[in-house]
C-alpha cells in the first residue's frame, strides 16, 4: 500500500485527469479500500482542495474549481511538457510570448528542485520556418473571444479586414458586419484561422484571425453543421491546397516524373507524395502543388535528371522555367 502522502498526490493527479471518479475506481487504481479513499479525501479537503461528492450507484468524487485553489500538481512528464509548451509558445502566432515567459517563471518557482533542474536543462528556442514569413500576431483577446463563440455555438458578428484596402464606396457607408457560425479555431503555417460557415455566402470559409474584429453582442445560438469530410485538419489542409469547398484535400495540380535518384534519397524530402523505386538509381515521383510552375520548381530542387511522364501542363511549366532561368543566366 502506498504511503499516505503518496496516495494523496495520486488521488489529486487522478482527479485532475477527468471530472468524475467513483470511489470504487479510485480504490482499485490505488490498491486500497474504499474506506481508505474516503479518509484520504477528507484529508485533502482539510488542506483546502474543493473535492465534492456526487451520488450514484457507486458514488464518487470530483475536483471542483475554486477561487482559492491550492497549487496544481504535475507529475514529472507533465511538468516537462508544460515547460516545452511555454518555451515554444512564441512560434504559435498568438501574442502571448511575454505571458508565456512569466507563466514559466511562476510554474518553475513552485516546482521541487529535481523538476527545476530538468526544466533548466531543457532550454528550447522556437525558430519559425524561414520559408513561411512571420505573420502578424493575433491579440490574445481576439483568440479568447473566438474560442468563446466556438464553445458557446453562437453566431459571430465581426468586421473583416481585406488583404488590400478596398476602394471606398460612393456613399462612404461602412461595410456591414460579417456573420458566420464558428466551427473551429486552428493554426496553420504560423497563423491562426477560424473555420466557419459564412451565413451571407452560404459556404464554408477560413478567416484569418488577425483580420477579425469581433462585434458585440454575438448572434443567436445555432446547431453545428457537419464539416465536409468530418475532419477539420483534412478540411483545412485541402483549403490551403486549393481543392475548393469540397474539402477533399487534393492538390489543384498533380503530376508524375521520373528522377535519376534512388527512392531512399528522395522520400525523406517529400511530403504528401508517392515515391516508387524503379531501380537502384531511379524512382517515380507523383506529387501535387498549387500551380504547374510551382510543381515544376518543387521537382527541380533535386539535383538529378528529370523525365516528365505527364501531364502536358507540367511539361509546359518546365519549359517556362527553363526560359526564365536561361534569361536570368544571361542577364
Amino acid at each position: 500500500m502506498p504511503k499516505t502522502s503518496a496516495r494523496l498526490l495520486a488521488i489529486l493527479s487522478l482527479l485532475q485527469t477527468r471530472r468524475d471518479w467513483s470511489g470504487g475506481d479510485l480504490a482499485a487504481r490505488l490498491n486500497v479500500s474504499a474506506r481508505t479513499v474516503r479518509r484520504d479525501v477528507d484529508r485533502l479537503r482539510e488542506l483546502g482542495y474543493p473535492i465534492t461528492t456526487f451520488k450514484g450507484p457507486d458514488g464518487g468524487y470530483r475536483l471542483d474549481a475554486g477561487s482559492q485553489m491550492p497549487p496544481l500538481l504535475f507529475d514529472d512528464d507533465q511538468a516537462v511538457a508544460l515547460a516545452v509548451a511555454l518555451q515554444t509558445a512564441t512560434a504559435s502566432g498568438a501574442g502571448i510570448g511575454d505571458a508565456a515567459a512569466r507563466a514559466l517563471t511562476t510554474v518553475r518557482q513552485v516546482m521541487p528542485a529535481r523538476l527545476r533542474h530538468r526544466i533548466d536543462a531543457l532550454q528550447v528556442t522556437a525558430v519559425e520556418r524561414s520559408a513561411i514569413p512571420a505573420g502578424p500576431r493575433v491579440d490574445i483577446g481576439v483568440l479568447t473571444a473566438l474560442g468563446a463563440v466556438v464553445h458557446a455555438r453562437e453566431v459571430l458578428r465581426f468586421d473583416y479586414a481585406a488583404a488590400s484596402p478596398p476602394e471606398a464606396d460612393d456613399d462612404g457607408a461602412p461595410a456591414p458586419p460579417r456573420r458566420a457560425e464558428p466551427h473551429h479555431l486552428v493554426t496553420w503555417g504560423g497563423r491562426w484561422y477560424l473555420v466557419a460557415w459564412d451565413l451571407d455566402r452560404e459556404d464554408w470559409r477560413t478567416f484569418r484571425a488577425d483580420r477579425i474584429t469581433p462585434r458585440t453582442p454575438t448572434g443567436p445560438r445555432f446547431t453545428p453543421r457537419e464539416l465536409p469530410g468530418g475532419d477539420v485538419a483534412a478540411f483545412v489542409a485541402g483549403r490551403f491546397r486549393g481543392s475548393g469547398s469540397g474539402g477533399s484535400g487534393d492538390w489543384l495540380c498533380r503530376g508524375e516524373v521520373i528522377l535519376g535518384l534512388p527512392a531512399a534519397a528522395v522520400s525523406p524530402y517529400i511530403r504528401d507524395a508517392v515515391v516508387e523505386a524503379l531501380g537502384p538509381d531511379r524512382c517515380r515521383l507523383v506529387l501535387g502543388s498549387w500551380s504547374w510552375v510551382g510543381l515544376a520548381a518543387d521537382v527541380g530542387r533535386f539535383d538529378a535528371d528529370i523525365e516528365v511522364v505527364g501531364p502536358a501542363e507540367l511539361k509546359a511549366a518546365f519549359a517556362h522555367l527553363a526560359r526564365r532561368y536561361a534569361d536570368a543566366a544571361e542577364a
